[in-house]
């Protein structure tokens, strides 16, 4: 039989505080014999298509993605 969950306010403040940060993305609470053991946050990033962003930023993505391609092709 499964234990029941104990939750303290530490935990509920420390979820609260991640989700209020988080924009976009899920957060996965692992529990383990009836505890909290782990938190994992996921959080994603949108970004408008034409947005008024400075093409230097764009440049700078830009660079970062050709350099992962091609260090993962080694």
């Amino acid at each position: 039989m499964a234990k029941p969950l104990k939750v303290d306010d530490v935990w509920l403040d420390r979820i609260a505080g991640l989700l209020n940060e988080m924009e976009f993305g899920s957060l996965n609470i692992v529990v383990h014999e009836g505890q909290i053991v782990q938190v994992e946050r996921t959080e994603r990033k949108r970004y408008e298509i034409g947005a008024s962003s400075s093409t230097k930023s764009s440049g700078n993505q830009r660079n970062a993605a050709r350099s992962l391609r091609q260090s993962g092709s080694r």
